[in-house]
């Protein structure tokens, strides 16, 4: 049975500042280059020799399909379900600013006017998920996409609600590898770079 393997686009200035970004096209920093050249390695590391993957599936945002590059990988499908989490009315926002008009507000606690509701984001992670292990018997599948959505697909691999990514840490080029336990899903790896 093979494992997925979650991979966050690099560094953003975005991402580097807090601010949400979900629909927005922000492409990567120098320094989310190198992270993501990075990731590379740190894939190769995970992997232990086992055969290449037997499907590579990318986000469409630009930030996504030049980690997979720079990582070495290959796509062989752009998939507009990875995107990530839809912020509506918050998209470029970060959360302080939010705060100032919704006290307390978080992504997995709060709604996103004229975005996803948590609801949805799980619905859709479970989607992909439900493809995902279709191939797991043929071997090994790479996800490279965002920083919440990868947590949701998380948190959905173990059977917790999409709320329940908050406990799962997904930084800039990090990977997380769900696996599973004689069939039971479990999360192998969570958050690791290699330098």
């Amino acid at each position: 049975m093979g494992r997925v393997f979650l991979l966050r686009h690099g560094e953003t200035e975005w991402s580097a500042t807090g601010r949400h970004t979900g629909r927005t096209d922000i492409p990567l920093t120098d320094h989310g280059r190198e992270l993501a050249a990075q990731a590379g390695r740190t894939y190769e590391a995970l992997r232990h020799g086992d055969p290449p993957p037997v499907r590579v599936i990318v986000s469409p945002r630009s930030r996504a399909q030049e980690t997979a590059k720079l990582a070495g990988l290959q796509p062989d499908k752009v998939d507009e379900r990875l995107v990530e989490w839809d912020y509506g009315d918050y998209e470029g926002l970060t959360t302080p600013q939010i705060r100032e008009e919704v006290p307390g507000w978080t992504v997995w606690t709060r709604p996103c006017p004229g975005g996803e509701t948590a609801d949805q984001v799980g619905a859709r992670a479970d989607r992909v998920l439900a493809e995902v292990r279709g191939l797991l018997p043929e071997g090994d599948v790479v996800l490279v996409g965002h920083g919440h959505f990868s947590r949701v697909l998380a948190a959905r691999w173990i059977g917790l609600p999409a709320e329940g990514g908050v406990h799962i840490a997904m930084e800039a080029a990090a990977l997380t590898v769900l696996g599973d336990e004689r069939g039971v899903p479990r999360l192998d790896a969570v958050n690791l770079r290699i330098p």
